[in-house]
């Protein structure tokens, strides 16, 4: 080992406080990027995988009912490839002890063979027998929300009958990976089955035989899948085909693509940030150790060793931080990854999901935190090089304070002698102190930020149930019904009131973009569920146009005054050209919003209604429900305090769940900032200090000339790291949002004073620590300093 690299060690172990701590800074920065990059890895190929083998059609053709000799006309269209013609519709299951009946969707299987499309992966028990008309598979998700094992019965309503199925397997499928209800966007296992039965028994109980009710295809290489859709969408339009889509288009897909999309841009924008601060510390440290090394340089020049070997010890310095905090961030990428995948399997009904990361990730994160450490440490290393001997071991310069502040008078009389010199201190270095106290501002920033976002994700949940939407529960009818059926659940004893409401499934288009999603019609002065602004005060709804939701129009790019073509897919399926006329705030979902009236009128449906808001007597809630479930004409029955405790347990064991990760890692590299700043000021002042010792100050005093400069430079910091803080929480607000959910951000007094309080107690800790160490100070080896 040469004596450069013996030098290396011994100043590592010298600095190891501040050493660890950048190490620590690197290492979430690189933790990040591995798990993030890890995790869209993973979720990308498993879905990839799993849409192949398990065949996922690449279009979906639903139709009110065709007879199979359409299918032959379908195949005959230019690009289809292969396609198949199958059974699905709504289906209620009533569990004891569930006061709510259940929605579930019911699918067909071939009665001979394996299916075509969508090929269901068998997690347990054994396909139901051809030919079994009460014989079903259930999903798995489902069955394990409720406890429920091959070889139980349940009973399930499908098209109004009432039948008690025996569960031969729990399965999955490559559709239902993002599993919701109608009518509701968070996925909740517990709240939203599947069952499979054998196509014969299916088309029996929905009056399906010799017809089917939605088309399945597969793409030829190379076909236009829009060409292709027209073209199915011509065929079917006689049979009540209501739009044919894309695989993009199917809602667990979207989901689960705005998932991956979300995750890997926050892996592009965080680490990034992290890796930034780790470079700015590293600066600082070696820019303080080549002064304070200006005649340990001169020495080793004069000795023989050029500026390039004595330049590339202080880069090894660099590089060996760097690349011990890759290495730990590697390793706590990878357990990070792992820890998070068990979180999207109870989300999104993955049969398998294997964290396996992402080589691309490790070098990313390797050469990112190299680079972003080499930034800093290449401005420094250019002293080293203009250093001849004879200059480097001459003392520097002293500087010229004669014209820095002089307190006299009242100034003299209202300061002590160690706040004046605190006072001085900070004077006389500004663009030290100003570097110190950029590197607090930015972790007052990342914490400030983050803890933002904390309270943004409780104020959406509360916005979204308390103001936007006040109803207790919502029954979605089968059919769209008159007027009369909301009177006749308005008369229910226990229901306090009710609001009807006209759901309608649409394609909204605006030049080249669109979006299949749903236009609601309220009434005209909503009190349940309403459209808000951006001071949450409610929007009147207008005789003509639309309202759309801040999502929806961001998807669109559209503003108001721009006309929105309105394709929809239900009834007569007319094709309307509508206003924009404002843009609400939405939390939840991408709504767009227009007068029930209004919106009949175009259907030329008036006084259809497509179900209700109801508010409830808490105390007869469940009899209520347990009534709706004996209702024919009832789909579904949405219970708020379920959705938002779905929501809730999303954000905090989901996707939203990575904030935790990120707000953990912000409040660790807030104390890593200011621990350095502390440590930086100890050992650049540490003769002056310990000079005062000499002198005759008490370690008390020593200590406040010290800590006062800390104190000085972290109050300044606070104002500008909470501004900076602000801005941060848009930018992380707009990664966590996504068409499920949109998170607001404004200005929390809260959350900035938690985060102040945060920054002010690290500074303590680390002035105590460092004071610690000016207390051990050898007075007689201070007195032995050359000047």
């Amino acid at each position: 080992m040469s004596v450069l690299d013996r030098k290396l060690l011994r100043d590592l172990v010298r600095i190891k406080g501040q050493v660890a701590a950048i190490v620590l800074v690197i290492a979430v920065g690189v933790m990040l990027q591995v798990m993030m990059s890890g995790l869209v890895a993973s979720l990308s190929e498993t879905r990839r995988a799993y849409y192949e083998r398990n065949r996922l059609a690449d279009v979906f053709a639903p139709v009110t009912r065709a007879p199979e000799t359409v299918l032959a006309r379908l195949a005959a269209i230019p690009g289809v490839a292969l396609l198949d013609g199958h059974v699905t519709g709504g289906a209620l299951i009533d569990l004891p002890g569930e006061a709510v009946p259940i929605q579930a969707r019911a699918i067909s299987l071939p009665d001979r063979g394996e299916p075509v499309f969508n090929i269901v992966y068998r997690i347990a028990g054994r396909l139901p027998e051809p030919g079994a008309r009460d014989e079903a598979l259930l999903l798995a998700g489902f069955a394990d929300a409720h406890g429920i094992v091959p070889g139980d019965r349940i009973a399930v309503t499908l098209n109004g009958a009432r039948r008690k199925l025996l569960v031969t397997g729990l399965a999955e499928s490559p559709e239902l990976l993002f599993v919701a209800a109608p009518g509701e966007m968070v996925p909740d296992p517990a709240r939203y089955g599947a069952v499979w039965m054998p196509r014969a028994a299916l088309a029996a109980a929905y009056d399906m035989q010799g017809a089917f009710n939605e088309a399945l295809i597969a793409l030829g290489r190379g076909a236009s899948q829009d060409a292709v859709i027209d073209a199915v969408d011509r065929v079917l339009a006689p049979w009540g085909g209501t739009g044919a889509y894309g695989r993009h288009d199917l809602v667990s897909d979207r989901f689960v693509t705005e998932e991956i999309d979300g995750l890997a841009t926050m892996s592009r924008a965080v680490p990034p940030l992290f890796l930034a601060v780790a470079g700015f510390l590293l600066y600082i440290v070696v820019n303080r150790m080549v002064q304070a090394e200006r005649e340990e340089i001169g020495l080793l020049k004069a000795f023989g060793y050029t500026g390039h070997e004595v330049g590339a010890h202080y880069f090894k310095m660099v590089l060996a931080v760097a690349l011990m905090g890759a290495a730990l961030g590697c390793v706590l990428g990878i357990l990070a990854g792992r820890a998070m995948v068990p979180l999207y399997t109870t989300f999104y009904n993955f049969p398998f999901l294997v964290f396996r990361p992402d080589p691309a990730a490790f070098g990313i994160g390797v050469t990112a935190s190299v680079l972003a450490a080499s930034a800093g440490g290449v401005f420094v290393l250019r002293r080293v090089f203009r250093l001849t001997p004879a200059e480097a071991m001459r003392p520097p310069t002293p500087p010229d304070f004669s014209r820095t502040l002089n307190f006299s008078g009242v100034a003299a009389r209202a300061f002590d002698q160690p706040t004046r010199m605190v006072i001085r201190g900070v004077a006389r270095a500004p663009w030290r102190a100003l570097a110190l106290s950029a590197g607090i501002a930015g972790g007052m920033a990342l914490s400030s930020g983050m803890t933002t976002i904390y309270g943004s994700f409780d104020r959406m949940m509360a916005l979204a149930f308390t103001v936007i939407d006040r109803s207790d529960a919502t029954v979605f009818f089968v059919q769209p019904l008159g007027m009369t059926a909301a009177h006749d659940l308005a008369r229910m004893e226990g229901v306090i009131a009710v609001e009807p409401f006209r759901e309608v499934p649409a394609v909204l288009r605006h030049g080249l973009r669109t979006h299949r999603g749903s236009v609601s019609g309220m009434i005209a002065a909503p009190e349940m569920a309403r459209a808000i602004d951006a001071d949450l005060a409610p929007i009147d709804l207008p005789e003509r146009g639309i309202v759309l939701g801040e999502a929806l129009a961001g998807i669109l790019d559209i503003r108001p005054g721009d006309m929105l073509q309105v394709e929809v897919r239900e009834g007569r399926q007319p094709v309307l050209e509508v206003p924009v006329i404002r843009v609400a705030r939405s939390l939840i979902g991408a709504p767009a919003y227009m007068r029930m009236d209004a919106l009949n009128r175009a259907l030329a449906e008036p006084g259809r209604i497509s179900g209700v808001r109801m508010r409830v007597d808490s105390d007869r809630a469940e009899a209520i429900y347990d009534d709706l479930k004996n209702r024919p004409a009832v789909a579904a029955v949405s219970v708020a305090e379920t959705a938002r405790a779905s929501l809730q347990k999303l954000m905090d064991q989901g996707a939203g769940s990575a904030r935790y990760i990120m707000g953990a890692v912000a409040f660790i590299i807030t104390f890593g900032v200011v621990y350095n700043a502390a440590r930086i000021g100890m050992n650049e002042r540490a003769r002056d200090l310990a000079s005062l010792r000499v002198m005759g100050f008490s370690r008390g005093e020593a200590g406040f000339v010290l800590l006062g400069e800390l104190a000085v430079i972290t109050l300044v910091a606070l104002p500008v790291g909470s501004l900076a803080g602000w801005g941060l929480s848009f930018a992380i607000a707009r990664g966590f949002s996504s068409e499920l959910y949109q998170i607001p951000t404004e200005f929390d007094p809260f959350s900035h004073g938690f985060a102040a309080a945060f920054v002010l107690g690290a500074a303590l800790v680390s002035g105590l620590l460092v004071k610690r160490d000016l207390d051990r100070i050898d007075l007689i080896a201070v007195l032995k300093t050359r000047d």
